[in-house]
């Protein structure tokens, strides 16, 4: 059989290696030239909650790429605030070393390929276009093209296209797969009902920054750094995607994570104010490049799914990542595309399709965040191991640990060890 993954970010490389391994020909198909996508610019893995998570996945089988961005980390176990235990990946180092391991398991990989339509008959996919024309055929597929795009959205609900690393003047916009197969999407909103939200952080040129500030990035970590106070704007909290860092520190300081860049979080920052910041003075932005005006808008194209995966009313077709809900984060994309990719080979074999128990973080946060959906509030709110709702949920239902003991216990108890690496044909 064969799977096609449309999209190359964390949740599809994670959907192509379970796919894989439980036996399917997998073809990915990416838009740009690079895996990862948003992963290029991220780094962050295993704070709070997502340690919980990480560990989970890896237990059940799927823990390639935990295991690749720990192996590719600069700093581990670091507090910054309202985080702990963080582990900063090196995001120059990361895309080679997945793309790597994806081509040695044997994964077909079609980069520059932009998926724009799909031929379909009743409610299954048969195959899907490219932008050059070429039609390819396929049993079963998984999407995985993130929400973020095309230009025009960041135009109209944000502050015009931020040039991220996204780069959709050059490599076209997104296209949603779920869309074009009949299925109405649902879009994530913000206050006063407008809709998605801004990505959460920005990239600094380590040279720019003052050298002392460095040294100190590079020993620890995290930096910190006070903010005029003429320039504090708590309003700014409010537009994040990543409403685990709307804390009110984030708006009286400057933090600062050592990621390979300089990742700078917050959406976005007047470069002028910037600079009056000291050891700032001569910052510059290399990520997105009008970082001092605005950042890329997300949320915009979530498939109805049901928990395991599948989205509803189209036969033979998954979908992870951001395109399966309002969820933020690499961990989270890795967990919802491992789940996808796997369910993909049961789908065809006519196997039952795997639903992760609520005992289990993985499986509470997908049913959780998809149950949430159904209302205006859960529309307005974002879902991560990392903070906001979800991460005191996972503490209140006693989710929350970093005793890798304890969870291989539970997932041993629930008789799930290693099931996302089985080989099912």
């Amino acid at each position: 059989m064969k799977v096609i993954v449309i999209g190359g970010g964390w949740s599809g490389c994670a959907a192509a290696i379970t796919a894989k391994k439980a036996g399917a020909e997998v073809a990915l198909y990416e838009k740009t030239d690079m895996l990862l996508g948003l992963g290029n610019i991220g780094g962050i893995m295993r704070n709070n909650g997502r340690y919980t998570a990480s560990e989970e996945i890896n237990y059940l089988g799927a823990g390639d790429l935990i295991k690749i961005t720990d192996e590719n980390s600069r700093h581990k176990n670091i507090n910054f605030p309202g985080h702990e235990h963080a582990w900063l990946y090196d995001v120059n180092k990361i895309e080679p070393a997945v793309k790597n391991y994806l081509i040695n398991l044997g994964i077909e990989m079609h980069l520059i390929s932009r998926v724009i339509d799909i031929e379909k008959e009743g409610n299954k996919i048969l195959g899907i276009y490219l932008s050059d024309g070429t039609y390819v055929k396929g049993d079963v597929f998984v999407e995985t093209t993130g929400s973020t795009g095309p230009m025009g959205n960041c135009l109209r609900y944000g502050n015009g296209c931020s040039m991220c690393v996204l780069r959709c003047p050059a490599f076209g916009p997104r296209v949603s797969i779920s869309a074009r197969a009949g299925v109405e999407d649902l879009q994530g909103e913000r206050e006063d009902d407008v809709l998605g939200a801004f990505s959460g952080s920005c990239k600094l040129c380590k040279e720019s920054i003052s050298k002392d500030i460095v040294e100190q990035l590079e020993k620890t970590g995290v930096v910190i750094l006070k903010v005029p106070s003429e320039d504090i704007n708590l309003e700014k909290l409010k537009i994040k995607v990543c409403q685990q860092y709307a804390l009110k520190e984030f708006a009286e300081n400057v933090v600062l994570l050592d990621t390979g860049h300089v990742k700078l979080m917050t959406s976005y920052y007047p470069l002028e104010k910037l600079r009056k910041i000291k050891g700032l003075e001569n910052a510059k932005y290399i990520d997105p490049y009008a970082g001092g005006k605005g950042n890329s808008i997300r949320y915009l194209s979530v498939a109805p799914r049901t928990d395991d995966m599948k989205v509803k009313g189209i036969d033979n077709l998954f979908c992870a990542g951001e395109k399966a809900g309002l969820f933020v984060g690499h961990t989270e994309a890795i967990c919802t595309g491992s789940l996808a990719g796997h369910n993909a080979v049961r789908q065809y074999l006519g196997m039952p399709l795997l639903i992760l128990p609520r005992s289990l973080a993985i499986g509470d946060i997908i049913a959780f965040a998809n149950y949430k959906l159904l209302t205006k509030e859960g529309r307005r709110n974002r879902y991560t191991f990392a903070g906001a709702e979800y991460f005191k949920r996972m503490k209140k239902e006693g989710l929350y640990t970093i005793d890798s003991n304890e969870i291989k216990d539970k997932i041993e108890r629930l008789k799930l060890n290693g099931v996302l690496e089985q080989k099912l044909l």
